[in-house]
């Protein structure tokens, strides 16, 4: 069921809901993308974006990670929350999902500009967006190789 308190936050731009997804292959490297947009442009992420209205977080994310990745996962246990600000001067509020992959073609789309797995130190070489080193460290899902 949607988030109502969030989707009605974004007809005033203040509150975006977004969602995005952790998804770790068989070897334990990680899914990142490269941001093909602003914000955080050139920055590797989890796949991700705004919800559309009324859609779910766990929706928009499995959403997110095939537009942005060409991958299939099935949506699991939440990982964590976080905000970041908009560059409207608003707020996203991104609910952030562990996720089981089961298919697809790994390919960049949607506003990627890249889609690769990562080890964990290929992972500490690159310019993250702000913050997602420390919250995979926190929620403990660095890749595993």
């Amino acid at each position: 069921m949607p988030r109502r308190d969030l989707v009605a936050a974004t007809v005033t731009g203040a509150r975006q809901p977004c969602a995005g997804g952790i998804v770790h292959d068989a070897a334990g490297r990680l899914l990142l993308i490269e941001r093909g947009r602003p914000p955080s442009l050139g920055s590797w992420s989890v796949p991700g974006g705004r919800c559309e209205p009324d859609e779910t977080p766990e929706q928009a994310c499995a959403r997110e990670v095939a537009e942005e990745t060409g991958l299939i996962v099935t949506v699991g246990r939440p990982a964590g929350r976080v905000e970041r600000d908009a560059p409207d001067g608003g707020i996203y509020v991104i609910d952030d999902f562990v996720c089981e992959l089961i298919g697809g073609t790994l390919r960049a789309g949607d506003d990627a500009a890249d889609a690769r797995w990562f080890d964990r130190a290929e992972l500490m070489r690159l310019p993250l967006s702000q913050g997602l080193l420390d919250c995979l460290q926190e929620w403990d899902l660095l890749p595993r190789c």
